[in-house]
């Protein structure tokens, strides 16, 4: 692997690790748990997002072993002090290079610190795509969010509007309402691109409405306290003469898709069309021996924060089973 140029002040710093942990989120933090009371000195790189997307969530009420909620930053920084506690090494670096070729592998971090490790857990998450206007950013959280089986309970008898037209969408519209009085469906087109017995599911349901042709201009809400009240809406089936509208809603879902952070490993490690790393049958093993992935970078059914933990204790179980290889 050809290192990276760095500072004629820089050196370089050479490390060989029994084994990475690349990511910060429940399943990086459950891997490095389990690791490190097996005694695998692992070394865990919390990436871009320090605590994954639980750090930009606010009250966390489906975590098993909170009667509670607890805010999701709160409950990474428990994961994190657990993890360091039974002696796991936790670096605020960033991999942005890697040599899978052959084992011990190689990873540069962003530092300019240069890896060699017998076995590599990842476990970099993935990302909900959003429709980037300001104002979603601003209520993130304070009811706009990307995840209906996550916040859905918040909205029980409200009204919200789901942003999108796949698969994703209509499936979090009729999850919501198991929970919310009406649910409205926004989509930019005048079809939906989701499955067929999806489509049929929601055009029956009596607490499901569709809005066709709709752009989403801008989400209207209060500061105190911060909560949404409405989105802003353009009609573009007529271009030359749109319409806007303000539609009253208590929630925003957007559902647009996902992207699993998985970019760095194009080329190393066989993925499918959507960029989800692929792994064995009921296993974290990919095609890499020593390469285990975990967590959402894997999991684009469920993505929800204790499926990712109990994928991290499988690549911490795995790993070690790998490893007593190398003592042998």
């Amino acid at each position: 692997m050809k290192p990276l140029n760095p500072p004629a002040s820089a050196t370089p710093l050479h490390r060989a690790e029994n084994l990475l942990i690349l990511g910060s989120g429940p399943a990086g933090y459950t891997a490095a748990i389990y690791a490190a009371r097996a005694n695998l000195a692992p070394v865990l790189l919390t990436g871009l997002t320090p605590g994954g997307q639980l750090t930009v969530t606010t009250e966390v009420e489906n975590y098993p072993g909170f009667a509670e909620p607890i805010m999701g930053p709160q409950l990474m920084q428990q994961m994190r002090a657990q993890a360091e506690r039974y002696g796991t090494i936790v670096l605020d670096d960033i991999i942005i290079r890697v040599d899978f070729a052959a084992s011990p592998y190689g990873l540069v971090a962003d530092s300019g610190t240069e890896f060699r490790a017998k076995a590599v857990i990842i476990a970099t998450g993935a990302q909900a795509r959003w429709l980037g206007i300001p104002s979603e950013e601003h209520f993130r959280g304070f009811g706009v969010s990307a995840c209906a089986t996550c916040d859905g309970f918040f909205f029980r008898n409200k009204r919200v509007a789901v942003i999108g037209g796949g698969n994703s969408a209509v499936e979090e519209a009729l999850y919501l309402t198991h929970h919310a009085a009406e649910v409205i469906l926004i989509h930019r087109r005048d079809s939906l691109r989701a499955e067929r017995i999806l489509q049929d599911r929601l055009m029956k349901h009596p607490k499901i409405t569709v809005m066709w042709n709709q752009e989403v201009l801008e989400v209207i809400g209060t500061d105190a306290p911060r909560k949404v009240t409405g989105v802003k809406l353009r009609s573009i089936s007529d271009k030359a003469h749109p319409v806007e509208q303000t539609l009253a809603v208590d929630g925003v879902f957007v559902a647009i898709g996902h992207e699993p952070a998985t970019s760095l490993f194009r080329g190393q490690l066989p993925m499918d069309k959507g960029g989800y790393l692929l792994s064995a049958p009921d296993s974290t093993i990919t095609a890499k021996p020593g390469i285990f992935a975990a967590g959402d970078v894997k999991d684009k059914i469920f993505r929800q924060a204790v499926t990712a933990a109990g994928m991290g204790c499988m690549a911490a179980l795995e790993a070690e089973k790998y490893l007593a290889q190398w003592e042998g």
